[in-house]
């Protein structure tokens, strides 16, 4: 919660910063013009591992940005700050090597960015990408009745209560196209994480036998959304 407090912060900081910007600029130059967005939209979850067979799953996002629209250069600048629950489907089964389903696991996650608009068509059409500083929950049992459901290729070593302690931060890059006019834009993104998802795994000393390898994972991420702008 703190994490999130602090994000607010410097979300809030930067619409201020970028309007004294505008204000500071030489006379007579071209002006800089400063924008607040609000966004929401849907999201696609994976993790891209070899541990887990895994089932993408939909959730929502919500967005606010402040964006500085530089007339005179071919790119514009925005900070971001996002926040989202996302939904992923892990195989397991009720007992060791039995009929298998896709366990539903939520995560939420908080993420701060500071992105690059490049222009491709002026201000309709733009090119965006930039990193992403990431929080997130673990990764929560939906069914917690299904806590005791034995995960796929750990026979009866590894539980699906046993997963839920993912690592807390990520570092991400995204990249993306933007369209839109006036005050309305359509957005779609890809956002990728750089760190092991699953490294706090690797120190819970769990005890899975012969299987005994490293826990590897990293996040794959599909935002669509819809911005309104002022």
């Amino acid at each position: 919660m703190q994490f999130i407090r602090l994000i607010l912060l410097v979300a809030i900081s930067s619409v201020f910063v970028t309007t004294a910007q505008a204000q500071r600029r030489p006379h007579g130059t071209i002006p800089i013009v400063n924008g607040i967005g609000i966004s929401g939209g849907i999201t696609q979850y994976d993790f891209q591992t070899d541990n887990f067979e895994t089932k993408a799953g939909n959730g929502w996002a919500v967005a606010g940005s402040a964006t500085v629209d530089l007339p005179h250069k071919w790119y514009n600048m925005s900070y971001m700050i996002q926040i989202a629950e996302n939904n992923i489907g892990i195989a397991a089964s009720p007992v060791p090597l039995g009929p298998e389903e896709f366990l539903d696991y939520k995560i939420f996650t908080a993420q701060i960015s500071l992105l690059m608009h490049v222009k491709i068509i002026g201000p309709y059409l733009t090119l965006d990408l930039g990193p992403m500083l990431q929080y997130n929950g673990e990764m929560e049992l939906k069914d917690d009745q299904k806590e005791n459901f034995f995960i796929k290729n750990y026979n009866d070593l590894l539980l699906a209560k046993d997963i839920s302690d993912i690592s807390k931060f990520n570092i991400d890059g995204t990249v993306g196209l933007s369209a839109g006019i006036s005050h309305f834009r359509i957005k779609a993104a890809y956002i990728y994480g750089f760190l092991n998802s699953f490294n706090k795994l690797n120190d819970n000393n769990l005890n899975l036998g012969d299987n005994n390898g490293k826990f590897k994972g990293n996040q794959s991420m599909f935002v669509f959304s819809l911005m309104i702008s002022i």
